[in-house]
């Protein structure tokens, strides 16, 4: 080859290499720059304002009307046993117990904010009682006020001391059994009750001191209670884990394991496998947003993270509330009795328990929200 040529080639081939080595830092450059964009944006910000808004007025608020619009109706059919004390009237008044407990029980998937802070759980539903305690009361010579039953212990009204006073453990009480005493002491728990019950819908609603807006604004710059949409999601499952929790580990597992019926909830009207029911359904109403009305729910953010999650969590609700559902009645009778069927119940209640806790907790802490 002459030298001309081999230069012509040289340098033809010295050109091709340099496009071909700024060809490819081009593209490794575009590619360092999609890298940097995945690292930066791996996980999708998610905008939850519409479940916030929605749990916080829809479902929180709204189970608080409805236990306090349920509270004024067992005062009403209370005030009717008083003034004309039949059996009836009586069995209207039980019938009307059982209706509250509804809300309540659904609520304690939230026992947070005011509930808590303005020491409304502990008046409105301390359990067990004592029989004793209770007696105390009724053979005193205090006059039977409802000034001085806000002031007894939390173990001396509240729910379960009008579930005594109304109910004999699950026999069914005489109306002419009830004593003057009693109808007093009836009269001003029920009166406390509603007055409980007002306070904690009002703490909630728009017209009274609003914590449904400090939820459902959660991550708002002026928010010190819930400085990030995160934070506010936590507490929402906090609620629901603490439940759980309690209905597993609490409700059903010590009168379980201690084979004690004292320790039973609602021991007197026979109504604790409803009430433990009631509990996991505010778990669900919690997490699909669905209580009076269908709306966006903390379902919506996990579905769209992982869809099989999602659909196992809303599986082994269910298969928690019919577990409940198969112990025999009364519950009471069934820690001793039914011992697999309450054994049952207590690890389908603690599956979900756990599911929230090491998973859906998990999920909501790791992920990014506006």
């Amino acid at each position: 080859m002459k030298l001309y040529d081999f230069m012509k080639n040289y340098k033809l081939l010295s050109l091709f290499s340099c496009l071909l080595l700024v060809t490819s830092f081009a593209i490794g450059c575009i590619g360092c720059g999609e890298d940097d964009e995945d690292d930066n944006g791996d996980s999708e910000v998610y905008d939850a304002n519409e479940i916030l808004d929605h749990y916080a007025n829809n479902v929180v608020l709204a189970i608080y009307t409805d236990l306090d619009t349920k509270a004024g109706e067992l005062l009403t059919a209370v005030k009717a046993l008083e003034e004309n004390t039949t059996q009836a009237n009586l069995e209207t008044a039980q019938e009307a117990w059982k209706a509250t407990r509804i809300p309540w029980e659904t609520s304690e998937a939230f026992l947070f904010g005011p509930v808590d802070t303005q020491g409304l759980d502990p008046a409105l539903d301390s359990w067990p009682v004592d029989h004793v305690n209770l007696q105390s009361v009724i053979d005193s010579d205090n006059e039977l006020t409802v000034d001085y039953v806000s002031g007894l212990e939390v173990t001396q009204k509240g729910f379960h001391t009008i579930e005594f006073l109304l109910f004999r453990e699950g026999d069914q009480r005489m109306a002419s059994d009830i004593t003057e005493r009693e109808m007093e002491y009836l009269i001003s728990s029920t009166m406390n009750l509603k007055d409980s019950t007002f306070q904690l819908q009002n703490a909630w609603a728009t017209p009274g001191e609003n914590f449904a807006s400090v939820v459902a604004t959660a991550g708002v710059e002026d928010n010190s209670v819930y400085p990030s949409q995160s934070a506010g999601l936590q507490e929402l499952v906090n609620g629901m884990i603490t439940i759980a929790d309690e209905v597993a580990n609490g409700k059903l597992s010590d009168p379980y394991n201690e084979e004690n019926t004292t320790k039973v909830e609602s021991q007197f009207s026979f109504n604790s496998i409803a009430d433990f029911q009631n509990n996991i359904r505010g778990i669900q109403a919690v997490y699909t947003g669905n209580y009076n009305d269908d709306g966006p729910g903390l379902d919506d953010f996990v579905s769209g993270e992982d869809s099989d999650l999602d659909s196992r969590f809303k599986s082994e609700i269910m298969v928690a509330i019919d577990a409940i559902g198969a112990i025999p009645d009364p519950f009471r009778d069934s820690i001793t009795e039914n011992r697999p069927t309450v054994q049952n119940a207590i690890d389908a209640v603690e599956t979900v328990h756990q599911t929230l806790k090491q998973n859906i907790l998990t999920l909501v802490e790791e992920s990014e929200f506006n």
